[in-house]
């Protein structure tokens, strides 16, 4: 676990709210017991009625319908469990979200707090975020496990506080269509040749419209899913230690891209999109024998699928031949943050330690519901989570928590337009529009541009 020997000042204190979150005459501590009447935006009668109380705004994004009614409830009960703070919430559709928060800050109209995914340290660079050292309590900060902090914190101050942890980069497999072929049903593929000698199998008993398996196929999204795999291919990623150069032009890159563009060539993948990295479809509609995702794409199937839930195999990724052991995924996360020009950042903060920091039962319909797919980052919250009566029920959980997630990569935290540089090449390369090692010297030139406009040898994480 984390420690820190920082001073930090407990937000409910700093508002007077020990006694509101706790068992004050206010209201209710616990979750669901309301202390009046909830109103239409999430509040109570007693918070429209309460001419004191602050007033602060929550985004976050449209996610599946369980975590979306997780997120209206949450906000309900904090409301109802005190009148010091109202939390407005705020449901934004996932593909309008980046205009209509640009455009809240540019305005100067920002959420309070928001829903943020990836690594905080270009926005804590920036000033995007407000610093939550001397808002959340020591003990709120101190209960992250050790995966999850690296990502929530900039310079040795956190800017962040984690909701959960989720491997991007994880294997399912049918196996129906896996037995039919005669393929093992157990275990997932160890090696790439291991999954080409599958595809070989599979690939006589597919009907038209039937591929043996989906992976990130556009550049966009093998910017960011491949990480682990970059690192488990090369022991690196695109970038030199000291950020000074690029580091692509190498057999690890070339092997990693003739990999995906033997799936490829051989028809293993389908040329078009099926359905998209991010979802079940191409999945679900039984169009693909392998499927790549994150691991969240369970949830997904157990809600939309529900026919294939007991029937869906999951594991690791292949492992390059020379991946020595590393890790095939990146650790992606969905983080709370409060933003730099926040006006009640303390009312924010009070809010975002009662539902993430405070009762893990507040917490446990979350990862039950979105069906064990995701990590907790906090120890308690996942001994909670593993003794509801449904996790029995749910062996991938397993698979997630102890064999997938433990080693994962924590990603990159140099720009984004270094990844986007590779995702690129490994879409050119896989698709033929240009050779191999020319895919790598646009990509390696493109960097090089990045690191000297940014001057990013002069932010390069301390060695």
């Amino acid at each position: 676990m984390k420690s820190s020997t920082r001073m930090r000042r407990a937000p409910l204190v700093a508002l007077g709210l020990a006694g509101a979150l706790a068992l004050g005459a206010c209201g209710s501590s616990t979750p669901g017991e309301s202390a009046g009447e909830t109103t239409g935006d999430g509040g109570s009668s007693s918070d429209a009625g309460s001419g004191d109380a602050v007033t602060i705004e929550f985004w976050h994004r449209t996610f599946t319908p369980v975590e979306n009614e997780w997120y209206a409830n949450v906000v309900k009960e904090f409301n109802a469990a005190q009148d010091k703070v109202v939390v407005k919430d705020t449901e934004v559709p996932a593909d309008a979200w980046d205009q209509k928060m640009k455009a809240a800050q540019a305005a100067g109209k920002a959420p309070d707090i928001y829903t943020f995914a990836g690594d905080v340290d270009e926005a804590a660079q920036a000033g995007q975020f407000h610093e939550l050292d001397s808002l959340l309590s020591s003990d709120a900060l101190d209960q992250l496990i050790d995966a999850a902090v690296p990502m929530a914190e900039y310079d040795g101050t956190f800017y962040a506080y984690p909701l959960l942890l989720e491997p991007q980069t994880v294997l399912f497999w049918n196996t129906d269509m896996l037995e039919k072929a005669g393929v093992d049903t157990e275990n997932a593929p160890a090696t790439w040749d291991d999954l080409m000698a599958a595809c070989e199998k599979i690939q006589p008993t597919l009907s038209d419209g039937q591929f043996c398996i989906s992976p990130a196929a556009d550049a966009v999204t093998m910017a960011w899913s491949t990480v682990g795999q970059q690192y488990n291919a090369s022991g690196h990623t695109a970038l030199t230690d000291d950020w000074s150069a690029p580091n692509i032009q190498n057999d690890a890159y070339r092997s990693l891209i003739q990999f995906y563009k033997d799936l490829y060539d051989k028809g293993y993948m389908p040329k078009q999109d099926l359905g998209g990295y991010l979802t079940a479809k191409d999945y679900g509609e039984g169009k693909v024998a392998y499927k790549v995702s994150g691991s969240w794409m369970m949830s997904e199937v157990g809600s939309d699928y529900s026919d294939l839930l007991h029937t869906t195999g999951i594991g690791k990724f292949p492992s390059s031949p020379d991946g020595d052991g590393r890790t095939t995924t990146t650790l992606g996360n969905f983080q709370w943050v409060i933003d730099g020009k926040a006006k009640n950042p303390e009312a924010a903060a009070a809010f975002m330690e009662w539902v993430l920091a405070g009762d893990p039962e507040v917490l446990v319909p979350f990862f039950v519901d979105t069906q064990f797919t995701k990590v907790p980052v906090r120890q308690a919250v996942q001994d909670a989570v593993a003794a509801d009566q449904a996790a029995a029920d749910a062996p991938w959980s397993g698979i997630i928590m102890n064999d997938i997630a433990p080693d994962a990569h924590p990603g990159v935290t140099y720009p984004w337009d270094v990844s986007l540089a590779v995702g690129t090449a490994m879409e050119s390369g896989m698709k033929g529009a240009e050779s191999i090692d020319g895919a790598l010297d646009t990509a390696a030139k493109a960097i090089q541009t990045i690191i000297e406009k940014d001057d990013l040898p002069s932010k390069a994480p301390a060695s």
